[in-house]
């Protein structure tokens, strides 16, 4: 297994390099692969994007071939891209994770950020908070969530098994994120972010460590 760190890199490139890497496990030339990075500010949009989910945004926006509705994406976020096979046989399908399960496997996501959130002291909760928003947003609930406001939210996509995209985790204040739009279908107001719960920031190198470990040991 890899780990790689983009950095700041453009959305467009980090979509191609997915797309390669995602070709290159498949026919088995590559690992596969845990990738962290942050984008320049940009909402994609979700396969699941609705009429009035962006209405004010005046920034880059990008339809994109994950699952979810308007995200945003920007450089205040640590994102995680998991590329990894759900096939039988794959070495992490080998240990807890059920062959081409994909509710399991956001769920494992959905648990490392819990997880390394309640390392640094925030208790958070994942796809249980449904049940607070009502079934009509049952699927735009799935990502973590702090109390009745969002922090990390979860996106995929698959093809042959192989999984890319995955969730960004808010962690430091940004006044252009998820402005002119409805992140997920809930309100800009919705969203929060580790330095605003903690108080201060966090050190960006060391969320990635502690995210890493985390979800190879939940995987």
């Amino acid at each position: 297994m890899s780990i790689e760190d983009w950095g700041l890199i453009d959305y467009r490139e980090a979509f191609r390099k997915q797309d390669e890497d995602v070709q290159k496990i498949i026919s088995g030339e590559k690992n596969e692969t845990l990738v962290f990075c942050s984008h320049p500010p940009i909402v994609t949009l979700g396969r699941g994007t609705k009429p009035g989910d962006v209405f004010a945004w005046r920034g880059d926006t990008l339809e994109v071939n994950r699952g979810g509705r308007a995200t945003y994406h920007g450089p205040s976020q640590l994102i995680m891209y998991p590329l990894i096979s759900l096939e039988p046989g794959s070495q992490f399908i080998e240990k807890k994770t059920k062959p081409k399960d994909l509710h399991q496997y956001m769920r494992v996501i959905e648990e490392s950020v819990i997880e390394v959130l309640s390392l640094v002291g925030v208790k958070s909760q994942g796809r249980t908070m449904q049940q607070q928003v009502g079934e009509e947003f049952a699927e735009e609930a799935t990502g973590v969530w702090v109390n009745d406001q969002k922090i990390a939210s979860i996106g995929i996509a698959v093809k042959r098994w192989v999984t890319s995209h995955g969730c960004a985790l808010n962690l430091y204040e940004d006044p252009q994120a998820f402005q002119g739009m409805n992140p997920c279908g809930f309100k800009s107001e919705q969203m929060t972010n580790l330095e605003r719960l903690l108080g201060q920031k966090v050190d960006r190198a060391e969320m990635v460590k502690l995210w890493a470990k985390t979800f190879l040991k939940l995987i």
